[in-house]
């Protein structure tokens, strides 16, 4: 059976169960029996069910075989109508099973604006139509365009034709469905023309006589193209016995897995092990709806289709390297959103790609090879359908060998509900290794009002981000590559932000600014200094590359295999993009990696949070920096993040600070607990991707900005931020086997904080009559940046200290800044900025003044 169980597809029919004990027969065309298996379900209407393996609906199939089949119909459609004819032409679908298929249908036509019906009512959008279907699950069909014209007839000057209406479902069995349509419609909007096209053509001799009928009784053409033409031959009793047959089976399941809830579903996940998904922010284009539900527009589908690579480039590169089988899983009415996502993954991957969607509809599984359903999942509704809660269910997904399962919503359906332990999320887990979440915004037309949904998994989901932009990335905002990181931050590359270093200083001190609100000059390196950081990093690579082994090892280990990394402009950014790339290396895990702006006394940029809220499960956010120093930046974290919770009602962040190194005892997750040279703390935009410090300035960040930052395009011939990482990087391979036994024994142990370095910045800053910790810049990595950007005051060297200390030197003399060597420093250095600063205190020179 196609998606399936590979292999079996040629070798027994998906039909013979059902065949062999009801009676029924498939009788048609030699492609039928490859095309359409046999099921049961429990429907007092119509026991059996016609399964498509080219529907994309139950069963997996390549997603470019679903669409195919759909375009190709589209074509013959237009061949049949006419280049002219084609071009007046409207599609109408119906829900749920051929809302895709009719899209494609519309897309093989080319220029033909698309509807579908829809079981979701939308306040304020004037209903076109509706109707009945008979023999389905769910009958109730609304049409709901937001052109109140579209489904409008002939308007008199469309030539002799007119506009033509083509209907599409996925089978053509009784007609009455799409025939109850032709009339309801006609009655409001004739026309001389419809076409009706299905998969296949499944009318009994006696129904096919009644097409010519109808368009004699309504006074119009009627065509009808199908890709398969057959009947289905039913006994006497088909519906009693059938009945009879899945009543048996239920009871059977049952007794044989009194565990499981249903029959035939697969064991669900232990409720207190739920596993999170992995979110995938497409950047669905803004102006393209979701589906068909209230139209979709020739000018809808040229902006789509030129936006669908660079959204499954996306998709790729969460699923990693190395997936053999991915399932691309659709939504009920979704299916056209997830089928084009799926077909363009098909394209870019080499792994096998399928697609299928949930649905509504009950059906009886029978784990054989000769039945069309073998397994089900079952969850409930999760986007407060109008008719009330009620199971939902996905076909032949458990059993289906899928490495990685990328699952389509829409916002609408992006709930609590989909997320809990009876979710459709912890339903998928047990049968695949990972599973992706991408969610498609719900297209509502403008002054309309969506359904509303329950409680979502993130409460704000739905509202403030759609006014916050997507990441900045590089090329156009930094040097490093798009897929490294994400900036939520704002391009102030424009704006004049930089003041000397003593005017900063003293404005500072005196209370006359913030630091955020302004930028240092940025510091050019001498030609002796860059000699000296590319030896540092020749000296240090091993041990960097050791300490990003440890950190993400212990990051995986304990939040889970795909944390979202979230590293704190600017000095933590670089380790947050060696740590996606430990991941990837060796694990096959494209991590997300945002970079966002924290303000000492300012706190944390909360749009960007609530941009993280609404793309990704907060709990899988794991904040990243590159050293700690006393820790302050770690408490401003945690008391900004309490802030965040209790004004905007999100939950779920974790404060906690992964860092690459932390000498101050600050955090419990670390590389190392050494003061070392990291060669990243050696320069400052040069090395970080040629970004600036962040600003933070009421003049140029408003309520619902980003905070700011500045792109050095003009410093690319000194940027060696690509230098950094590819030396580290390259030195992944022999730290591994230490950073495995390194992880193995900091998993077991007490890594509680110590706060060893606020205790001794706290006793520094008396007894050097500072009375000022914030003064104090413990460590290798704050000492740099005193000397870079503040005016340094003395700097306090552990006696002793030997390579880690060159560089540090090297800029005190060039500063004229004294190196006091101590002992008992749990740093290997500390940098004092001068205390109660003001111009006055340097001389002529602009040198540092030491106090007497």
């Amino acid at each position: 059976m196609a998606g399936q169980r590979r292999g079996t597809a040629n070798v027994v029919w998906s039909g013979s169960w059902v065949a062999e004990r009801l009676g029924v027969e498939l009788v048609g065309d030699a492609e039928l029996r490859e095309l359409l298996g046999l099921a049961l379900r429990r429907n007092p209407k119509r026991a059996h069910l016609l399964v498509s393996n080219v529907l994309g609906k139950h069963v997996p199939q390549r997603p470019s075989v679903v669409y195919g089949a759909g375009v190709e119909l589209g074509r013959r459609v237009r061949d049949l109508l006419g280049v002219a004819g084609a071009r007046q032409a409207v599609v109408l679908g119906y829900a749920e099973t051929a809302t895709g298929l009719g899209h494609a249908v519309a897309d093989g036509l080319g220029t033909a604006p698309y509807l579908h019906s829809t079981r979701r009512p939308v306040e304020g959008v004037a209903q076109a139509g509706g109707f009945e279907e008979s023999h389905s699950h769910a009958t109730s069909h609304l049409l709901l365009p937001e052109d109140p014209d579209l489904l409008a007839g002939d308007p008199g000057d469309e030539g002799p034709e007119g506009a033509t209406l083509v209907l599409v479902d996925d089978e053509f069995s009784t007609g009455n469905t799409v025939l109850n349509t032709i009339r309801a419609l006609h009655e409001r909007y004739p026309r001389k023309r419809y076409v009706i096209v299905a998969l296949v053509d499944m009318r009994s001799p006696a129904d096919r006589g009644r097409l010519a009928e109808f368009a004699e009784e309504i006074g119009a053409r009627v065509d009808l193209v199908a890709r398969n033409t057959g009947t289905v031959r039913l006994p006497e009793g088909i519906l009693e016995s059938g009945q009879k047959l899945v009543a048996e089976q239920e009871a059977a399941q049952q007794a044989a897995q009194p565990p499981v809830g249903w029959p035939g579903e697969a064991p669900r996940p232990p409720r207190d092990l739920p596993r999170p998904c992995t979110r995938i922010d497409l950047q669905w284009p803004a102006a393209v709806p979701d589906g068909g539900r209230h139209g979709f527009t020739p000018a809808h589908r040229a902006l789509l289709e030129p936006a669908l690579p660079a959204m499954a480039e996306r998709i790729a590169q969460a699923l990693g390297e190395r997936p053999r089988r991915v399932l691309v899983l659709g939504f009920e009415e979704l299916m056209y959103a997830p089928l084009r996502l799926g077909a363009a993954l098909e394209e870019r991957i080499d792994a096998e790609v399928r697609y299928s969607t949930t649905t509504r509809s009950p059906v009886l599984a029978v784990d054989d090879p000769g039945y069309a359903i073998r397994t089900r999942l079952v969850f409930p509704a999760h986007d407060a359908p109008a008719d009330g809660p009620g199971d939902r269910y996905a076909y032949n997904v458990a059993g289906g060998d899928f490495d990685a399962v990328v699952l389509v919503v829409d916002s609408t359906a992006d709930t609590r509900a989909l997320h809990d332990h009876r979710g459709l999320v912890q339903q998928l887990t047990p049968h695949t290794a990972h599973v992706l979440l991408a969610v498609v915004p719900s297209y509502v037309p403008p002054g309309a009002t969506a359904a509303e949904p329950s409680p979502s998994y993130v409460p704000q989901r739905q509202e403030e981000p759609s006014m916050l932009p997507e990441p900045l990335r590089g090329p156009a905002f930094s040097s490093y590559a798009p897929d490294e990181v994400g900036w939520l931050l704002q391009d102030l590359s424009d704006t004049q932000l930089e003041a000397p270093t003593e005017e900063r200083e003293e404005a500072i001190q005196s209370g006359g600014a913030h630091y955020a609100e302004s930028l240092p000059v940025e510091y050019q390196p001498s030609e002796e200094y860059q000699d000296l950081f590319k030896a540092a990093l020749d000296l240090s690579a091993a041990r960097i590359a050791r300490a990003v082994g440890t950190v993400t090892e212990t990051v995986l280990a304990e939040r889970g295999p795909r944390p979202v990394l979230v590293s704190l402009a600017r000095a933590g950014t670089p380790v947050g993009v060696l740590m996606r790339r430990w991941a990837r290396l060796r694990h096959g895990a494209e991590l997300p990696h945002y970079a966002v702006s924290i303000v000492r006394g300012r706190g944390i940029d909360a749009n960007a949070l609530r941009w993280l809220a609404a793309h990704h499960d907060p709990a899988d956010v794991v904040f990243v920096d590159g050293w700690t120093g006393k820790g302050a930046i770690t408490r401003e974290l945690a008391a900004a993040i309490a802030e965040f919770e209790e004004s905007e009602g999100i939950q779920g962040f974790n404060p906690e600070i992964a860092v690459l190194a932390d000498p101050g005892g600050c955090v419990r997750t670390y590389g190392t607990r050494e003061d070392f040279l990291i060669p990243s703390a050696c320069l400052n935009s040069t090395v970080s991707g040629l970004i600036s410090r962040t600003v933070l300035r009421s003049d140029l960040v408003g309520p619902d900005d980003f905070h700011g930052a500045k792109f050095y395009r003009e410093l690319a011939g000194s940027d060696v931020s690509g230098h950094f990482l590819d030396t580290v990087t390259d030195r992944f391979g022999e730290a591994a086997p230490a950073v495995d036994a390194e992880v193995k024994e900091l998993l077991t142990a007490d890594r509680a904080p110590t706060w060893e370095g606020w205790a001794a910045v706290e006793r520094i800053s008396e007894e050097y009559g500072i009375h000022d910790v914030n003064l104090v810049k413990p460590g290798v990595g704050e000492t740099t940046r005193v000397l870079l950007r503040r005016v340094p005051w003395k700097i306090l060297a552990k006696r002793g200290a030997g390579a880690d200390l060159e560089h540090i030197r090297l800029l005190a003399q060039q500063r004229g800044v004294p190196v006091e060597e101590v002992d008992e420093l749990p740093y290997t250095c500390v940098g004092l900025i001068h205390p109660k600063y003001t111009r006055g205190a340097t001389g002529a020179d602009g040198r540092a003044v030491e106090s007497k």
